[in-house]
């Protein structure tokens, strides 16, 4: 990692003194634009066509077409001025790499609706926002935000969005006040195997397949009951097609989260995203932030921090966020840092595919925790941890242990192990079926889930 100056702190500071994103080359040399599409109706065309007729919005593409679900409505800017009260400070909401976020309510139906006005001087530009309205027209998928539509008057640019009430998961892991409650383990597991099944559609059901780019805490929004759904689309970008490998690109996206092929060679593949969700699910999992400047030597970038530890049992549980207390399976918490583990590694071909991640994940997420039946977890190793110690049975990436349980009460649950060791099986008999057999991105689905 040592060569990766994406997780450098010096070099962030010296690349990137505003606010994370790569600076020198923040705009695409190609934008992700469909061919048949040369431009976005501006709220002051519709205006225009629309004259005194009914106040229907118009779609930014034709509805016709295979696979198009085009929807996205167009606003003037006085009419987004009236959903947000002129953008007072009232209705202000937060500022994010486009621009400032408001919160409205639409007035021919009452929705409440985030409404993020571009800043003209800010990170992303027209280009973004013309990637952003199109992408989330032709893409749908309850894991990923809802476009309700975009205004594009003068030199105004604006997006409105479907409004999530509990902000972004950033707000509910980093830099809590004293009065917030932090997330249980059972909602971190719910959230990540969300945000992943919104990857999985991006990159195995969208066609053409869509690389995300910019996967990170704060791009993932939470609806009630902390349903999570991917938002900021401005950096995404068509996957590659025929017998291609890979896009190359100009490296854009956010310090901490790039995958280091991409930030040191421009080759994007979906690999790229999924070394990103394994840096978020270690937030998740850990508390801390991707790149937190504020912590001593060695222990700013979260991903070099946490890899040595995954081969030593004795200190997985330091990597469990404190505010946990001890709250949390101790099986699941390997299995967790495990699925974390094969998504950070170095080279693309050894992490999986996010579909496995979604079953390695959904299975986490259905085995609910129950702190008032489950005695608090702590720094305690079982017989068994001991023996793996003095064995030192790592095995190749350090995660073999996970076959067995830390807990002496958790090891006399036979059943339980036999169901998770079954749920592996089938993973891997599916895996097989899918024709992905000998493929060096597979996952140790017995050592993550057995």
């Amino acid at each position: 990692m040592g060569c990766f100056p994406c997780f450098d702190s010096k070099e962030e500071e010296k690349l990137n003194p505003s606010n994370g994103r790569v600076d020198d080359c923040r705009r695409e040399e190609k934008p992700m634009v469909p061919p048949q599409i040369n431009r976005l109706n501006s709220g002051h065309d519709k205006s225009r066509a629309r004259g005194n007729s009914d106040s229907r919005k118009e779609p930014i593409v034709p509805k016709e077409g295979p696979g198009i679900n085009a929807s996205a409505q167009t606003f003037t800017f006085r009419e987004l001025a009236a959903v947000t009260n002129n953008f007072s400070p009232e209705s202000y909401v937060g500022e994010g790499g486009f621009g400032r976020v408001y919160k409205g309510h639409l007035e021919s139906t009452g929705q409440a609706v985030a409404v993020k006005q571009l800043d003209r001087n800010g990170l992303q530009g027209n280009r973004e926002f013309l990637v952003e309205v199109l992408m989330l027209s032709l893409v749908h998928h309850p894991n990923l935000v809802n476009l309700i539509g975009y205004c594009s008057d003068g030199d105004q640019r604006l997006l409105v969005y479907e409004f999530m009430p509990l902000g972004s998961l950033e707000d509910h892991l980093h830099d809590l006040p004293p009065d917030k409650e932090p997330l249980d383990w059972n909602t971190r597991m719910k959230i990540a195997a969300g945000a992943a099944k919104g990857l999985e559609y991006l990159h195995h059901e969208a066609k053409p397949p869509v690389i995300y780019r910019d996967f990170k805490s704060s791009n993932i929004l939470l609806d009630e009951g902390f349903h999570p759904k991917l938002s900021d689309f401005g950096l995404a970008k068509l996957g590659p097609d025929g017998d291609k490998s890979h896009v190359s690109t100009r490296v854009m996206g956010t310090y901490g989260y790039c995958a280091p092929e991409y930030a040191m060679t421009g080759q994007l593949t979906v690999k790229s995203d999924v070394y990103s969700f394994g840096v978020v699910f270690l937030e998740l999992i850990t508390g801390r932030k991707a790149i937190d400047n504020c912590k001593g030597h060695g222990e700013q970038n979260l991903v070099t921090w946490a890899r040595p530890m995954f081969s030593d049992r004795r200190k997985l549980a330091k990597l469990a966020d404190p505010r946990l207390q001890g709250r949390y399976p101790v099986r699941g918490l390997y299995q967790a840092l495990a699925v974390a583990s094969m998504c950070i590694q170095d080279e693309a071909a050894a992490r999986p595919l996010i579909s496995d991640v979604v079953t390695a994940l959904s299975y986490l997420a259905s085995q609910a925790y129950d702190p008032a039946t489950a005695p608090a977890s702590g720094h305690r190793t079982s017989r068994s941890g001991r023996a793996a110690e003095k064995g030192g049975d790592g095995g190749a990436n350090g995660l073999k242990w996970l076959e067995k349980d830390d807990s002496p009460k958790e090891a006399k649950k036979d059943s339980d192990r036999e169901r998770a060791i079954a749920e592996a099986k089938m993973w891997g008999a599916n895996w097989r079926e899918k024709g992905r057999t000998n493929d060096r991105g597979s996952f140790d689905a017995e050592g993550a889930i057995g």
